[in-house]
């Protein structure tokens, strides 16, 4: 049986290569020769960065104003066009990946594996459902295969040490369908949450959006920390949307997860519970949080962070 070929898109923001590509390339060569899609515009030290990740084969460079910003209905018709070479096509499960892949399986009419876990075997995959309650084995039988990856459950490919060629390509360009209107970018000068080594969420034990800075953020400052929230801190309206942790948030596997008055409900967990060592506080000590932190600490958060804060 040959060697499967396959496609994957590289995140990037045309400057640098975001963490989750690295992550998609490990997925990618489980399954054969991989070769990476890098759509832009000026994204030439992208493409430079791709052909150096170790397990890249081959790199394809699309340069146009239609792929500046990476519009899922410009970007999909390019990556749909160029699978008649390639078996498989791969994303990472990022809010751009979950844009961009529906769009390609729509595009071949195949059915979409999404946020795989691992690779069984050439068409065989694990991914969770049900909250990541409950991990499916799932095969495909499609002419094609198209796989978002949960980039939390690979390691990331070395950045350096591969050393291929660039091959400039032409796409159909602006598809119409939509356009570019402006982005919000909040930007920090703490960790990016889905990279950071350690993560302080809250939680809406935290009363309200001053209580919430008070607390976390001098404590995430100290350990040089990415902030994270639950899903009820962030309908409280205490810290901004792109700072949620769980099923319909950021999904974080960091080496140290520390989690400030998150009772733990099921939606949350599922953003989490890969993370290496997890830390609880909560003076709640039923909370569903405690059945998974490998560290438990049963007070009152509002006396023991600032403690803990003062100590670091």
């Amino acid at each position: 049986m040959r060697e499967m070929t396959v496609l994957i898109w590289v995140e990037h923001d045309n400057a640098a290569v975001k963490d989750a590509t690295l992550a998609t390339v490990t997925a990618a060569t489980q399954l054969g020769e991989v070769v990476a899609l890098v759509a832009g515009q000026g994204c030439g030290a992208v493409a430079a960065a791709a052909a150096n990740i170790a397990g890249v084969s081959r790199v394809l460079l699309a340069e146009d104003e239609a792929y500046a910003h990476g519009l899922a209905d410009n970007v999909a018709p390019l990556i749909a066009g160029l699978m008649a070479d390639y078996d498989a096509f791969v994303a990472p499960a990022t809010t751009s990946g979950k844009n961009i892949a529906p769009r390609v399986a729509a595009l071949l009419d195949v059915m979409q594996v999404s946020e795989i876990l691992s690779v069984e075997g050439p068409r065989t995959f694990t991914r969770p459902i049900y909250a990541g309650n409950v991990i499916a084995t799932v095969e495909s039988r499609d002419p094609k295969l198209v796989l978002t990856v949960r980039t939390t459950a690979f390691a990331k490919a070395a950045p350096t040490g591969g050393s291929t060629t660039v091959e400039t390509i032409a796409g159909p360009g602006d598809a119409g369908l939509s356009s570019f209107v402006g982005a919000q970018i909040a930007s920090s000068e703490r960790p990016e949450l889905t990279s950071a080594k350690v993560v302080v969420s809250g939680g809406r034990a935290l009363k309200d959006a001053a209580t919430f800075e008070a607390v976390i953020l001098p404590l995430a400052d100290k350990l040089g920390a990415g902030v994270g929230a639950s899903r009820a801190a962030v309908d409280a309206g205490y810290v901004p949307n792109d700072y949620q942790v769980g099923q319909t948030g950021k999904i974080v596997a960091p080496e140290v997860y520390i989690a400030v008055g998150i009772s733990g409900a099921i939606q949350h967990l599922a953003g989490m519970k890969d993370s290496k060592t997890i830390i609880a506080i909560n003076k709640d000590e039923d909370a569903p949080i405690f059945q998974i932190a490998d560290i438990g600490l049963v007070a009152d958060l509002f006396e023991a962070v600032p403690d803990l804060t003062a100590k670091l």
